[in-house]
């Protein structure tokens, strides 16, 4: 195996709705940024990922912070590459420029068009060869979840823009369901609510805030209060609301019943053999959105299944895809991956 300041054969690619991650063999994760990027009126970067992120909604004219990704799949092509670039170049710093070989996941719903939208995006990056591998299949292996076996399990992945959830068994998917549904939809969900019931304009970054320190799935033990602060939608002025965990739970109620929907269309459509194997093991949560609270605990309610998440909800599948690098020959056979 080739280490630090020679090229690595292989890295790893999570390129997600909210973040993307770099795996580089040998040494792990070593790029983990917002999936944002600032550039000026002339196409040139001023600020990627953290930085990037911190300048949305506060750029002048002549700088955008521009999102990418949307629902788990490319929606700006050239600012995509352009992210790409930046971020490898990041990862492969004092490595050879020998372009490596890259293992990348993608979601289960994708269409061919957006499969094709994201081989070229990481080929132009700076990829030699790119195999693709469905997101959740590499979760399932992060979780260290028994699907080379015949037994069944489910995962349910919660991202920023979709929620995937899959059965699987003998190193496949059996079936699966994919619904626009993750944490950047609650975070739109949030901001209606305030702008509907107390006309306040604010933030997504404050939206997120919000949902992740007062959002629940189901009543808390003790519900919690946010001091939001934004501009009133009237007349233009600075204003603060207080909000209540109970104002935020019905402003994402939807969203927790489509999360719960896939679930449950997902379980309706597993064949009875693989069905019974889930009762006994339960179901297995990943993704950034399921640290929203007490999320296990309305799944549970709807299925009456154990809930188990994820032990690092999110990195998962960059862990799972290093995982796969690191025992490739054997995975590649069993997931029947080839280059692209």
């Amino acid at each position: 195996m080739i280490f630090n300041k020679i090229h690595p054969r292989y890295i790893a690619l999570d390129l997600g709705t909210t973040s993307t991650l770099i795996y580089l063999e040998g040494q792990g994760v070593v790029v983990n940024e917002p999936s944002v990027i600032a550039v000026n009126e002339r196409g040139q970067i001023e600020a990627l990922g953290h930085a990037a992120k911190k300048m949305l909604g506060r750029t002048p004219p002549n700088i955008r912070a521009i999102r990418p990704m949307e629902d788990g799949v490319i929606t700006d092509y050239e600012t995509a590459e352009l992210m790409l670039k930046a971020l490898l170049r990041q990862a492969l710093k004092g490595a050879s420029v020998v372009k490596p070989r890259a293992l990348c996941c993608v979601p289960s719903g994708i269409t061919e068009v957006e499969k094709r939208a994201v081989r070229d995006s990481v080929k132009n990056a700076g990829v030699r060869e790119i195999y693709m591998i469905e997101e959740l299949i590499a979760a399932a292996v992060g979780m260290q979840l028994p699907i080379e076996e015949s037994t069944g399990s489910i995962v349910v992945d919660v991202g920023g823009g979709t929620t995937e959830v899959a059965v699987m068994s003998l190193g496949g998917v059996v079936v699966s369901e994919s619904q626009k549904i993750g944490g950047n939809v609650m975070d739109q969900a949030v901001d209606r609510y305030l702008r509907s019931h107390y006309n306040i304009f604010v933030g997504e970054q404050i939206c997120e805030q919000i949902k992740m320190q007062i959002g629940s799935a189901v009543p808390l033990e003790e519900e919690e209060t946010f001091a939001v602060k934004g501009r009133n939608m009237l007349n233009g002025t600075p204003i603060t609301v207080n909000v209540s965990s109970t104002e935020i739970r019905d402003a994402l109620r939807e969203c927790i019943m489509g999360v719960i929907g896939a679930v449950r269309t997902t379980l309706e459509k597993t064949p009875p053999e693989l069905a019974s194997d889930i009762v006994s093991a339960g179901i297995n949560m990943t993704g950034g959105g399921s640290l929203l609270k007490r999320l296990d605990d309305a799944i549970t309610q709807e299925t009456n299944l154990l809930v188990h998440r994820a032990a690092s909800p999110l990195t998962t599948i960059i862990e799972g895809l290093g995982m796969i690098l690191g025992d490739f020959r054997r995975y590649r056979k069993l997931f029947n991956l080839y280059p692209t």
